[in-house]
C-alpha cells in the first residue's frame, strides 16, 4: 500500500485521548503525518470504527506478530508501539465493510489492555519526539535524500514528484518515516523504525534500509541490461529464470535445481547401479538437469531417480544356515506341519552347501486358519530375513504386478517393486497371499504378469513397467498361499512347488490349542493363567460341539470368547479365578451347535454315508434313496451338479444289469419310482467321488439291508463295478475322523494317500480297500 504524506492540522499530545480503541494491522504500518488507506471486514472492527466516528474520530493502529487466536493476551498478539490515527473518510460497503482513509497522528506504547467493549482499548502513552539537529543529522538527511533520488529513478512504480516532497521536509523524523513508508521494505522493518524514538538512530536505520534497496535495484539493472540483448517476447520465462539465476551468484548462493541434480547424481555413484539401470538413470538425470523445477516433467523425472536410487540393488542379509537353531524356531511356532517344516531344513541344508543357489517358490495350499500365512513369518525369523506380505485377492489390473507405464504423474511402479523397496534388500521373504484369488479383465490378467516374478529361470531379469530396467528377483524366496489349486492357472501352477496344508487332527488342535491360541487370546484379553483355567475335556468339547473345521480360526474365537466371559467376571469382582469344564461350556458360547447325524441317519436302508471335498477341508456326505410306485422314473434332488447326475445314474444302470446277482424282485424297475436326495439341497454339489456312496444307497434300499453303522466311503464306479480312484483322501479322512466314523471304504489305488493321514488317525478307523462294487456291498450291507 503507498502511503503519502498530506498537510495535517497538530495535535497536542497533552490533548489526545489517553485510552484509544485498537485497530490490529495485518499487512501494513503507519506512520505519523502518514496516510493509509485501510478496508475493515470484521464486525468488532466495524463498530470499533463506527464508535470512533461518533466521538473524535482518532484510533489506535497495532501490528500484529501473526493471526489472532481467540482468547489469546493482546500484549503477546500485537506490537507495543504503534500510531494514533484520525480517520479522514470513511464509507460502507453493501456488505458492511468499511472503506478507511486514515492519517497518522503520533507514535504511543501500549500501558496495559483495558475491556468493556467487544473490540479492544488500550491506555496508551504518547510519544512527543524532540527535534534536535546537528551536523550528523543534516548530514544523514541529505545523504539520505540523495540516496531516495536515485530509488526513485530505478523504479518505475514512484512518481518523481516524491523527490521534490521529500526535500520540502524540514523535520528529521518525519523524512525517516516518509522514506521508511515509501520504500520497498518488509513490515517488520518498518515496525522497527517505527519503534525508534531516538531520531539519529531513526536516520541510521533508514539509511541502511534504502542503501540496501538501491544495491537490489541496481543490481536488477546491471542483470536487466546483461539478458536484454537476448530476450525478446517468447522469451519472458527463459529472462525471469537468469534474473534469479544472476541474482543468487551475486548473493553467493547455488541453484536449488543444480543442488537436487548433483544430489541424484550422487547417489546414483553411490548405489552402484547395474550398467542398463546406470544408463537409464543418467539418462532421466541429464533430462531433469534441463527442465524447470515448476514443469510436471520434472516432478515424473525426479519421482523416478528417487525410485531407482532407493531400490536395494545390491544390499542383501545374510541367511542364518544354522539348521538346529532354525528348525527350533520352526517348532516354537507352529505344531505339526512336518512335510513344509521338512522343505525349509532342506532349502537351508541346500543354501549352506551351494550359496548360489535358486530360492524356490513355494505353494502353500489348503483350507483357512491352517497357518499358511504365519508360517511365512516363521520362515523368515527362521532364515534371518525380512517379511514382505502382498494379498493378490481381488487383484484384476495387471499394473498391480508390473507397474505403469512412466507416462503420467502419478505413475507407481508394481507391488513387487514396491514391496522390495519396503524390505529395503533383494532376497527378503516374499508371501503372494490368495493367488487362487487373482482376476483377469479388460485391465490386463495379473496371473500371466506373475508368470515372470515366479519362474526361477526368468526371475533374475524381471522387468516393471515403471523402471524399465530388469532388476533381479532371484534372490528373493517367494511363498504363495492358496485354499484351492483348482482355481490357478496351470502355467502359474506349474512354476510353484506345492505343499498341502490339509488340516488338524482333534489332538492336533488341542495340542495347538494349549501351546499356542490359549496363552495368545489369555494375553489379548488382559489375564493371567492362575486367573483362567480351561480343562481338556473343554477344549475337546469346543472342539467337537462348537467348530467344524479343518483350520484353528473358529477354535481360536470361541477360546476368545471364553476369555472375554471370564475377563467380566473378574472385572464386575464376581470371581477371582475360573476353571471351565466341561459343564461350564454353555454358559459361555450357548448351546452346542454340532452334533454328528451318522448313528440317526444310518438306522434305515437307503441311507449311506459319504465323504467330500471342500475348500476348506473335508466332509460327510449323506446320500437317501427312496422308492415308491411309478414306472423307472429317475428323481435327482439335492442341487447336485452334472457329474453326480451322472454317477446317479451309472449306479441305477449297474444294479438294473446286475438285479439276479444283487437278489432283486422280478418287476421291481417297472412299478417303482426312485428318488435319490442329498440333504442341504440348498448348497451346490458336484465332484467325481459319490459314486459307491449312490450305487450302495440304492442296493441298500431296493434289497432292504441296511448298512453297516459307522462306516463310510467314497469312490467313483464304472458301468462294469470298477472302483475308480478319487482325490483329496486326507481331508475326506479327518472329516471321518472328527464324526467318530470307524470304518472306511476306499478305492485301492488310493491306498498311497494314507501316507499323509497321521499315525494315530490311521489306528483309530479300519480301513478297507476295493476296487470292484461287489467287494464294496459285501462290506457295507448288513448280513442278513
Amino acid at each position: 500500500m503507498m502511503q503519502q504524506a498530506q498537510p495535517q492540522k497538530n495535535f497536542d499530545p497533552d490533548n489526545l485521548p489517553k485510552t484509544l480503541p485498537i485497530l490490529p494491522l495485518f499487512d501494513a504500518a503507519l506512520f505519523p503525518k502518514m496516510v493509509l488507506p485501510l478496508v475493515v471486514m470484521q464486525g468488532e472492527s466495524v463498530q470499533l470504527v463506527d464508535e470512533a466516528m461518533a466521538k473524535d474520530r482518532i484510533i489506535g493502529l497495532l501490528v500484529a506478530k501473526g493471526p489472532i487466536k481467540p482468547d489469546s493476551d493482546p500484549m503477546e498478539e500485537l506490537e507495543k508501539i504503534g500510531t494514533s490515527a484520525l480517520i479522514l473518510k470513511m464509507a460502507k460497503t453493501d456488505d458492511n465493510k468499511a472503506q478507511l482513509l486514515v492519517q497518522g497522528i503520533s507514535r504511543f506504547k501500549v500501558a496495559e489492555y483495558v475491556e468493556g467493549k467487544p473490540y479492544l482499548q488500550a491506555v496508551i502513552t504518547h510519544i512527543v519526539e524532540e527535534e534536535k539537529k546537528d551536523r550528523e543529522v543534516e548530514a544523514l538527511m541529505s545523504n539520505i535524500l540523495d540516496i531516495f533520488a536515485k530509488i526513485v529513478q530505478l523504479s518505475p512504480g514512484l512518481p518523481p514528484e516524491l523527490i521534490n516532497m521529500a526535500k520540502s521536509i524540514q523535520e528529521a523524523g518525519v523524512l525517516a518515516d516518509m522514506i521508511a513508508s515509501t520504500i520497498n521494505s518488509t513490515l517488520e522493518e518498518k515496525q522497527k523504525v517505527l519503534e525508534i524514538q531516538d531520531v539519529k538512530k531513526r536516520l541510521k536505520e533508514v539509511t541502511r534500509l534504502i542503501n540496501y534497496q538501491l544495491d537490489i535495484l541496481e543490481l536488477g539493472n546491471k542483470i536487466q541490461s546483461q539478458v536484454k540483448g537476448d530476450m525478446d517476447k517468447r522469451q519472458r520465462e527463459y529472462y525471469l529464470r537468469e534474473q534469479l539465476k544472476a541474482i543468487r551468484e551475486e548473493l553467493g548462493e547455488s541453484d536449488e535445481t543444480t543442488v537436487e541434480v548433483e544430489d541424484y547424481r550422487a547417489r546414483i555413484e553411490a548405489k552402484k547401479l547395474p550398467e542398463e539401470a546406470r544408463k537409464e538413470a543418467e539418462r532421466e538425470l541429464n533430462r531433469l538437469s534441463r527442465m524447470h523445477p515448476s514443469s510436471s516433467e520434472y516432478t515424473v523425472a525426479s519421482t523416478y531417480l528417487d525410485w531407482i536410487t532407493s531400490l536395494p540393488w545390491n544390499e542383501s542379509t545374510e541367511d542364518n544356515l544354522d539348521i538346529a537353531a532354525a528348525r527350533k524356531i520352526l517348532d516354537e511356532d507352529h505344531y505339526g506341519l512336518k512335510k513344509v517344516k521338512k522343505r525349509i531344513i532342506e532349502y537351508l541344508a541346500v543354501r549352506k552347501l551351494n550359496p548360489e543357489s535358486k530360492s524356490p517358490i513355494l505353494c502353500f495350499v489348503g483350507p483357512p486358519g491352517t497357518g499358511k500365512t504365519s508360517l511365512g513369518h516363521s520362515i523368515a525369523r527362521a532364515i534371518g530375513r525380512r517379511f514382505i506380505r502382498i494379498s493378490l485377492g481381488g487383484v484384476r489390473d495387471e499394473a498391480e504386478i508390473r507397474g505403469h507405464r512412466r507416462t503420467y504423474v502419478g505413475a507407481l511402479p508394481g507391488r513387487i517393486i514396491q514391496g522390495i523397496r519396503r524390505a529395503e534388500s533383494n532376497n527378503p521373504i516374499f508371501m503372494l497371499d490368495e493367488i487362487d484369488k487373482v482376476g483377469s479383465d479388460f485391465r490386463g490378467d495379473p496371473s500371466s504378469a506373475l508368470l515372470e516374478v515366479l519362474d526361477p529361470e526368468q526371475n533374475f531379469s524381471f522387468s516393471d513397467h515403471y523402471l524399465d530396467v530388469p532388476f533381479d528377483l532371484s534372490r528373493v524366496m517367494f511363498i504363495t498361499t492358496a485354499n484351492m489349486l483348482d482355481t490357478i492357472p496351470p502355467p502359474l501352477r506349474d512354476r510353484m512347488e506345492v505343499l498341502q496344508l490339509l488340516g488338524y487332527t482333534e489332538d492336533e488342535k488341542i495340542k495347538i490349542a494349549n501351546r499356542y491360541l490359549i496363552p495368545r487370546q489369555r494375553k489379548a484379553h488382559g489375564l493371567t493363567a492362575e486367573q483362567i483355567n480351561i480343562t481338556a475335556g473343554a477344549v475337546r468339547m469346543i472342539i467337537n460341539s462348537y467348530t467344524r473345521e479343518a483350520g484353528l480360526r473358529n477354535l481360536e474365537r470361541e477360546i476368545a470368547a471364553l476369555c472375554r466371559g471370564v475377563a467380566a467376571k473378574i472385572a464386575m469382582n464376581e470371581a477371582e479365578s475360573v476353571s471351565i469344564k466341561i459343564g461350564d461350556i454353555a454358559e459361555y458360547l450357548g448351546p452346542i451347535r454340532f452334533t454328528s447325524e451318522s448313528k440317526s441317519r444310518l438306522q434305515t436302508p437307503g441311507v449311506a454315508m459319504g465323504m467330500a471335498w471342500t475348500p476348506v477341508g473335508g466332509d460327510l456326505l449323506f446320500i437317501e434313496a427312496t422308492a415308491m410306485p411309478g414306472k423307472k422314473g429317475l428323481i435327482l434332488t439335492g442341487q447336485l451338479g452334472d457329474v453326480m447326475k451322472e454317477s446317479a445314474t451309472a449306479a441305477l444302470s449297474f444294479i438294473r444289469a446286475n438285479a439276479g446277482k444283487l437278489k432283486i424282485p422280478d418287476g421291481f424297475f417297472e412299478e417303482h419310482d426312485i428318488h435319490i436326495h442329498i440333504p442341504a439341497g440348498a448348497i451346490p454339489k458336484d465332484g467325481p467321488s459319490a459314486g459307491v456312496t449312490m450305487l450302495t444307497a440304492l442296493t441298500s434300499l431296493i434289497t432292504n439291508t441296511p448298512i453297516q453303522k459307522d462306516l463310510s466311503m467314497t469312490g467313483e464306479i464304472t458301468l462294469r463295478g470298477q472302483v475308480l480312484p478319487v482325490g483329496g483322501i486326507k481331508e475326506k479322512v479327518l472329516a471321518a475322523h472328527r464324526a467318530k466314523i470307524k470304518t472306511i471304504i476306499l478305492p485301492r489305488e488310493n491306498e498311497k494317500d494314507l501316507e499323509d493321514i497321521p499315525e494315530k488317525v490311521r489306528e483309530e478307523i479300519q480301513f478297507h480297500f476295493v476296487d470292484k462294487m461287489h467287494q464294496v456291498l459285501s462290506i457295507a450291507l448288513e448280513k442278513p
